[in-house]
């Protein structure tokens, strides 16, 4: 079949792109302003916190809440906000740290948000907050090494009221494009499908999928931790490549052996204190992966099988697409159109790079030139199962 043999040189040149669709390296802060009061809540992952510990240990909450207490700011009217108590520490969860400090500020309007925090040990660090303002407006944005201060007034100013629908098509476009790791995805899809049809059906489970969870994500109804959905999409990109290598060599078994001893090994990692994602979290995907790898090679049609994991699939990418529209203000009034539109874009960026990497290959095959199907899958399935192992391990305790 066509569908590979020129994905390997596409493949390459996205892997060597430098526009990284997810940050490695995250905390969340929650802040909510009350007449001249803000509260803020600080979650700080365990893999961070550890950054300010002794040889990598976990430092102390009052060490944490100090470092916390000195990198967070708020202003009003031009006058620093003060801080009316040493940050709090609220129970933590098993892999990651809150904090609770309150500020009295000196006005109740032109509020500035702030953090450092992070930004000294990791660079690319990024912080996503959360501002509810007083008037009932819930903002998010990123803080970043660039952008350490967020101004409230701006920053509740309705970024996408006034565009329209194509501007909505063309943030979902851009999204792919700029998105190496679901082009990764995608392309290990194209490997995997041996026909048309097998084609259609894994990209409409993987479409049914994202535009679930994108609605559900945009609108608020459901929003799991950022830090899990990057590293989960690694997995499954890792996913996609183990099944192709399993297919080629028939060893269904040793690899899903592999799969549930990796999660198993990261799973005690977490029961040990060190961090990564929760342990049901690991096992359950380790169990799920595994059952269907062995399953997979015993059914006569694995195709329908291939579309309902790749709706699962999908629920997580969809996640990713939402952080992508949760960085600006979002319209509530034009909310149905922006998801439309948006996933729209989605749509056509995914379709554009399935039929440019299909023409490529028909164009291939036509002139002769290019690698045989075999070697590409190959090739291409173990850079799928690398890539997507070092993005699930790094974006699970970087």
């Amino acid at each position: 079949m066509m569908f590979g043999r020129f994905a390997l040189i596409v493949f390459g040149t996205l892997l060597g792109s430098t526009a990284w669709s997810h940050t490695l390296s995250e905390s969340h802060s929650n802040w909510r302003i009350d007449g001249r009061i803000v509260h803020l809540t600080f979650t700080v992952p365990n893999a961070e916190a550890r950054r300010l510990g002794p040889g990598g240990a976990m430092p102390a909450a009052s060490v944490l809440g100090d470092y916390l207490a000195k990198h967070v700011t708020a202003r009003s009217n031009g006058v620093d906000c003060i801080q009316q108590q040493a940050p709090e520490a609220l129970s933590a969860a098993p892999v990651v740290q809150q904090f609770e400090i309150t500020f009295q500020c000196p006005a109740d309007k032109n509020f500035e948000l702030g953090s450092s925090a992070f930004f000294e040990i990791v660079p690319s660090h990024t912080n996503y907050a959360q501002i509810q303002t007083e008037s009932g407006d819930f903002v998010e944005q990123l803080i970043t090494r660039d952008r350490q201060v967020l101004d409230v007034t701006q920053a509740a100013g309705h970024e996408l009221e006034s565009a329209g629908f194509f501007t909505y098509v063309r943030l979902g476009i851009w999204h792919i494009f700029t998105g190496v790791d679901h082009q990764a995805f995608l392309l290990g899809l194209i490997l995997l499908s041996r026909r048309v049809k097998d084609l259609v059906f894994v990209i409409t489970g993987f479409t049914i999928g994202h535009s679930l969870t994108l609605a559900l994500a945009v609108t608020g109804i459901l929003r799991p931790h950022a830090e899990y959905i990057d590293a989960l999409i690694g997995l499954t990109i890792a996913l996609v490549g183990s099944e192709i290598v399993a297919e080629a060599t028939g060893r269904r078994g040793v690899i899903a052996i592999g799969l549930v001893g990796l999660l198993g090994l990261m799973a005690l990692s977490t029961e040990l204190g060190f961090g990564g994602l929760p342990t049901l979290l690991l096992l359950g995907a380790g169990l799920a992966g595994s059952c269907y790898l062995m399953i997979s090679g015993r059914v006569h049609d694995a195709v329908r099988l291939r579309m309902g994991v790749t709706v699962v699939f999908g629920l997580i990418h969809g996640f990713g697409f939402a952080a992508g529209l949760l960085e600006m203000k979002l319209p509530a009034e034009n909310l149905a159109e922006l998801l439309f539109g948006f996933n729209l874009g989605v749509e056509i960026g995914q379709l554009s790079l399935v039929l440019g990497v299909v023409g490529l290959a028909a164009l291939a095959v036509r002139l002769r030139i290019g690698l045989p199907r075999r070697l590409v899958a190959d090739l291409a399935s173990m850079l799928l199962v690398a890539v997507g192992l070092f993005w699930f391990v790094t974006r699970s305790y970087v």
